[in-house]
């Protein structure tokens, strides 16, 4: 069996910035990452490749060429954690044993948990930046008008603003290719606001009122029909008896039996329901009941596991009531990094705290940005350096310009290389 000092599970963003960040600081550790793709994937630019104004293939590198020096790479599947044991299994490798261990595998798209979506997928009528942004394009340049629907899944999901993010950029095509005039759009969401952050929720709600633009809250997606390019949801505002359908439905909305609302569509774009990975559900170091089942067990602010000390874990697998978004990745790292060191050193476990940063670069158009940066209990935390020049809660031509080119490149130079 291999043995490791600090075995990795995950070499996504978490767990090639946590390496890379460890292996700077300690040369001398032994360690391990257990991840099976050849492909390392920016999936943040996948909103702009759906917008038709971001390469694919810029977005995608090699994942060998970002495993830290020093580090062996395991190229294979976690399968089951066995944390009485220090061991984790894999698909082919066997098991392998390890002292401390960080669990970073991210999430999985679980289209199968709406009825109808699997085969709508397959068919191409609706799409999705989180599977394939291509697809998305092809379709936007197709659309002639009609209902043009933006919704996501009652499940949490990889970047929260994502499925609104693609909306404006639609919108404006929409207007730049002539067909605007005939179209609605419409974004329809289990939430209860357009933004959980009051400062960016009043921006983006003159955005959607300026630019006609017809929100739906409280609209749970149940079901699709993608013979007849039908998508339906249930009305889940407390306290309500059932949907109503108000005067001027231009949208065409139809009420199904006691709670559902059927909605035509010409083009569908969502975010497929998600979920931690297989393995981690189904292990003991994961939440096993109530509203946070299935995600890693971690103290919010140390990222230490609740119940076994030399479990870790961050990004989009751990149960912490943030959003689950690179930047957030970029805050956490440091702090599990710092943690680690410290219990390795002293077994005690250091003193880094994680305050739930966040951040949702809200693209709102094909040249225009609100950088939304939040901490726990949606409470704003704008950089201070960066909000000293530029209105934040604002659109920004000089935020687009960030989110186009300064993220990438951050991330692909300074964060994955443990140098931010």
């Amino acid at each position: 069996m291999n043995h490791y000092q600090i075995l990795i599970i995950g070499g996504g963003t978490a767990g090639i910035t946590v390496a890379a960040q460890l292996k700077r600081k300690d040369k001398s550790l032994s360690m391990a990452i257990i991840e099976p793709s050849e492909k390392h994937f920016y999936q943040p630019a996948w909103t702009l490749v759906g917008a038709g104004t971001y390469n694919f293939k810029d977005t995608e590198r090699n994942e060998a060429d970002y495993i830290p020096d020093g580090v062996d790479w395991i190229r294979d599947f976690a399968s089951e954690i066995d944390p009485d044991s220090n061991s984790v299994n894999t698909k082919t490798s066997g098991n392998i044993s390890y002292e401390y261990l960080v669990i970073a595998p991210g999430l999985v798209m679980m289209p199968e948990l709406l009825p109808g979506l699997p085969e709508a997928m397959e068919k191409g009528v609706v799409c999705s930046n989180y599977t394939d942004p291509e697809h998305t394009w092809e379709l936007l340049q197709k659309f002639e008008g009609g209902n043009a629907v933006f919704t996501q899944p009652t499940t949490p999901i990889k970047c929260g603003g994502a499925p609104q993010k693609i909306m404006y950029l639609a919108e404006e095509h929409f207007r730049k290719s002539g067909v605007r005039d005939k179209s609605n759009v419409v974004f329809a969401t289990p939430g209860t606001v357009i933004f959980g952050v009051p400062d960016f929720a009043k921006t983006l709600n003159k955005i959607i009122h300026d630019r006609d633009i017809i929100f739906k809250p409280f609209y749970a997606p149940v079901r699709i029909d993608p013979d007849k390019k039908e998508i339906f949801f249930k009305y889940i505002k407390p306290g309500e008896n059932g949907p109503i359908i108000t005067e001027g439905n231009k949208i065409g909305e139809e009420i199904v039996g006691d709670s559902e609302i059927k909605i035509s569509f010409d083009f569908l774009h969502l975010a497929p329901p998600q979920g931690a990975p297989e393995f981690i559900r189904n292990s003991i170091v994961s939440i096993q009941e109530g509203a946070n089942k299935g995600w890693i067990d971690v103290d919010i602010h140390t990222l230490q596991h609740k119940r076994f000390s030399n479990i870790f874990s961050l990004g989009d697998v751990a149960a912490l009531p943030t959003a689950k978004t690179g930047a957030a990745i970029r805050k956490q790292a440091p702090v599990v990094v710092e943690n680690l060191l410290k219990l390795i050193h002293s077994n005690h476990v250091g003193s880094a705290s994680y305050n739930g940063y966040s951040s949702c670069p809200l693209v709102t158009g094909y040249s225009k940005m609100v950088l939304a940066e939040f901490k726990y209990d949606n409470i704003r935390d704008s950089d201070p350096l960066i909000s000293k020049f530029v209105d934040t809660t604002k659109e920004q031509y000089s935020m687009w310009l960030l989110k186009k080119y300064g993220l990438p490149f951050m991330y692909w130079n300074l964060m994955l290389k443990g140098k931010a």
